[in-house]
């Protein structure tokens, strides 16, 4: 009976066989198999975000420099916009494709519009992203959405109002060449200077972070680089 099994050609090998297991059978070039798998998928996993932010700001610098707008949110929006070119025809035209065009939902006396359910959602879920950023991180769309919350507006439709004067913004970078405004120059600008970056975050009231960030062009403040610089030739 052992014997039958054993020669069985559906007989599934022991891990000695296999060099799967712990014992002295296991040969060094199995151990090392599954450190280089790993490595490998980590290398797979890296480069396509990495290709993809480095295509979109060769492809559309502006768009990458808005605030807010990262690699995959730049990316699903040149999709959108390169899928539907007839769409692309007006401002308007662009907002209804990405479903951020307000849709009438008055009744009676009421007189109010709702959140549209068509358009790409993709492109639409990509605004609603560069809206959640810069309700968090943008000094301007706090106040605008402070002041809608004051005029009695909900957090929808703040949201909405957002998407809305947002995918303005992306149809210009999308159909126009946006000029970014360099930063290069700031940090030796600074160091020449013999201002610390603590120093200048505290002036204008931001963590470091944020100045080192604009200085090696990681993040765009269009102010704030103005006023940076400004700060630098009066010092």
């Amino acid at each position: 009976m052992r014997t039958a099994q054993r020669n069985s050609p559906h007989r599934r090998p022991g891990p000695a066989a296999t060099g799967r297991g712990c014992g002295p059978h296991r040969g060094p070039h199995r151990a090392e198999e599954p450190c280089q798998t790993r490595r490998r998928t980590r290398h797979r996993t890296r480069d396509p975000h990495q290709s993809t932010g480095q295509r979109v700001t060769a492809h559309d610098p502006g768009l990458r420099a808005a605030h807010g707008v990262g690699p995959d949110t730049a990316a699903q929006l040149l999709v959108t916009a390169g899928g539907n070119p007839d769409r692309m025809r007006t401002e308007a035209s662009f907002a209804a494709l990405c479903g951020a065009a307000p849709v009438p939902a008055s009744s009676g006396r009421t007189n109010r519009h709702r959140l549209s359910r068509g358009g790409d959602r993709g492109a639409n879920a990509a605004l609603y992203r560069i809206a959640l950023v810069r309700m968090s991180s943008d000094s301007r769309t706090r106040e605008y959405a402070a002041r809608q919350t004051a005029a009695g507006r909900t957090k929808k439709e703040v949201i909405r109002l957002l998407k809305r004067a947002i995918a303005r913004e992306m149809f210009r970078c999308l159909t126009t060449t946006v000029t970014i405004p360099g930063t290069a120059g700031l940090r030796p600008m600074q160091q020449a200077k013999n201002i610390t970056l603590t120093a200048v975050a505290q002036h204008f009231g931001v963590w470091p972070t944020v100045i080192s960030r604009l200085e090696r062009e990681l993040s765009r403040d269009d102010d704030l680089t103005h006023a940076y610089r400004d700060c630098l030739q009066a010092a």
